[in-house]
């Protein structure tokens, strides 16, 4: 069951966007922002942070939104630090459960020692086809709008 967040999600992945770009962007009007500056914010968490393939930016679009939402930002603060942790594992370990992983090289199946350079592909239609990210940014955002 998609929703039309998670259907956004999709739509700015499949225009250009990167995975954590894609997730962020579909909640610019939950957090308050304007989609370019969520877009500028998640630039670097695609391709699994600056593709390195390491954590799935899909994940990490989730955890921006909920840093936005409910980060803690008095450092002294250890409840809100272990609230707002516990609120982040609990979205990434529902990504986990549906994927069995949360790291990009092994969602896309690539070997482990895959060469990662930081060129990004060309989007055409074989990239699509061939990659699981338009449903990882699909899934991601509904997971964090259930959870909101």
């Amino acid at each position: 069951m998609s929703s039309a967040r998670a259907g956004r999600a999709r739509e700015l992945f499949e225009q250009g966007a990167n995975c954590a770009q894609a997730v962020a962007g579909a909640f610019a009007d939950v957090v308050g922002m304007e989609e370019i500056e969520l877009f500028k914010l998640a630039s670097g968490f695609g391709g699994g942070v600056g593709r390195m393939r390491e954590v799935c930016g899909a994940v990490s679009g989730m955890v921006i939104i909920l840093n936005i939402l409910y980060g803690n930002s008095d450092i002294s603060d250890k409840d809100a630090k272990d609230a707002h942790y516990a609120r982040v594992q609990g979205v990434i370990k529902k990504f986990e459960a549906e994927t069995s992983s949360i790291i990009c090289r092994t969602l896309l199946k690539l070997a482990e020692d895959a060469e990662t350079p930081p060129e990004s592909e060309a989007r055409t239609k074989e990239y699509y086809q061939k990659r699981p990210c338009s449903a990882l940014v699909e899934l991601a955002a509904q997971i964090l709008e259930t959870e909101l």
